[in-house]
């Protein structure tokens, strides 16, 4: 068993710290996509509105005022 684990080589490290630092950029990328994907879906196809109206901010300062309204 020793000797198959002596045997593989080690990842470099470069390779790890290349992959870190693409994640840093990749998840939020992803997240940000996801963000835009579903306030997309939400407000063209379960709202059925048109796409403008979503990068509007009357739109949310509307929406804004429904959920903290007194």
């Amino acid at each position: 068993m020793k000797e198959e684990q002596s045997a593989s080589r080690p990842v470099p490290e470069k390779t790890k710290s290349r992959w870190r630092t693409a994640r840093y950029f990749v998840v939020p990328l992803l997240l940000l996509f996801s963000l835009l994907g579903g306030l997309i879906a939400g407000y063209v196809i379960v709202g059925k509105q048109g796409l403008a109206g979503v990068f509007e901010w009357k739109t949310w300062q509307h929406v804004i005022d429904l959920i903290f309204a007194p």
